[in-house]
């Protein structure tokens, strides 16, 4: 692998506000850990696929895991957003919605004909 991907320490510094303290041992180094997190979400990967450069994938997962329960990645996204102020725009992406299962029967039923009948009409 290339040069790993990570943030860097004006990245680091914006976020580091929105981190839980540090209790006892000195944890990993966050930014390597946070960047491990971000390229495998980004790249849409297995935790276990994540490049060696990032970590254990097991830290990797884990941190995500006690991160996300505890709030950390909410916090920065708000904060990060407020900082930002009112967008002039705003899009959504609704590429990934899923439709029930049963909504492939509703043609068996007739409703689909139905609709479109009532569109050739007007």
């Amino acid at each position: 692998m290339a040069e790993p991907f990570l943030l860097s320490e004006a990245q680091m510094r914006r976020i580091e506000p929105f981190f839980p303290l540090q209790r006892g041992l000195a944890r990993v180094d966050d930014r390597r850990v946070l960047s491990g997190i971000i390229y495998v979400i980004r790249n849409g990967l297995m935790w276990h696929d994540a490049p060696p450069a990032y970590g254990p994938h097991k830290t990797l997962y884990n941190r995500f895991v006690r991160w996300s329960r505890a709030g950390v990645f909410n916090r920065i996204f708000a904060g990060l957003a407020a900082e930002g102020g009112r967008p002039d725009q705003l899009m959504v992406d609704a590429t990934h919605l899923k439709a029930h299962r049963t909504a492939a029967s509703l043609r068996k039923k007739g409703l689909f004909r139905a609709v479109l009948g009532a569109r050739k009409a007007a």
